[in-house]
């Protein structure tokens, strides 16, 4: 009987999980017990003999703590510098009289990292109810001073200060300076 043909992407995959596999001294038993695939589907996967489920190809990622964009994709092949432009007006998250929120990271990260630019009034606040359970933010003040709270813990911070926080809990920066708050914010999620 012969054997299937193997499509390019299958291919890419079947590299990329030798290649890290070996990379990371795993055994496939290992990524076995890890990925919750059989030893052998692994092993025909990297022997490029067999075309993985998308199911499959996520539970190969989940193991290696990626997404499957990350496994399948070959880091050579792809620019590795991607910029977001400041003057695109498409990267305004919020702008009004009192909170202007600028992305800084690219749109398809937004399931992991978020990366913004904040400016606040004096005297404005930006509250947010809580985010999904493990979401934690690190805030750094670029100039100014605010006076951040997160679940019952509150915090003054100035010029230079940086804090991580629990952001599954209600939380708010708030500027009381005379002066525009500017603040970079990374909100991280589990």
């Amino acid at each position: 009987m012969p054997k299937p043909a193997i499509d390019p992407a299958s291919q890419v995959l079947c590299e990329r999980v030798t290649d890290l596999r070996q990379r990371n001294s795993v055994t496939l038993d290992q990524l076995a017990a890890a990925s919750g695939v059989s030893r052998s589907m692994l092993s025909q996967i990297e022997r490029g003999q067999a075309n993985p489920t998308l199911a499959v190809t996520f539970r190969i990622a989940q193991a290696f703590g990626m997404s499957i964009g990350e496994l399948v994709d070959d880091p050579s092949a792809s620019s590795t510098i991607e910029v977001v432009h400041g003057n695109d007006p498409n990267n305004e998250f919020r702008a009004d009289g009192q909170v202007r929120i600028r992305t800084l990271s690219p749109l398809h990260m937004e399931k992991s990292v978020e990366f913004y630019e904040l400016v606040i009034a004096p005297g404005a606040s930006l509250s947010s109810s809580p985010h999904f359970d493990g979401t934690r933010e690190l805030l750094t003040i670029a100039a100014g001073a605010a006076h951040l709270s997160a679940g019952n813990t509150t915090r003054e911070l100035g010029e230079g200060d940086s804090a991580h926080y629990r952001a599954d809990v209600v939380h708010s920066i708030t500027n009381k300076s005379s002066e525009s708050l500017k603040a970079y914010l990374v909100v991280t999620y589990r």
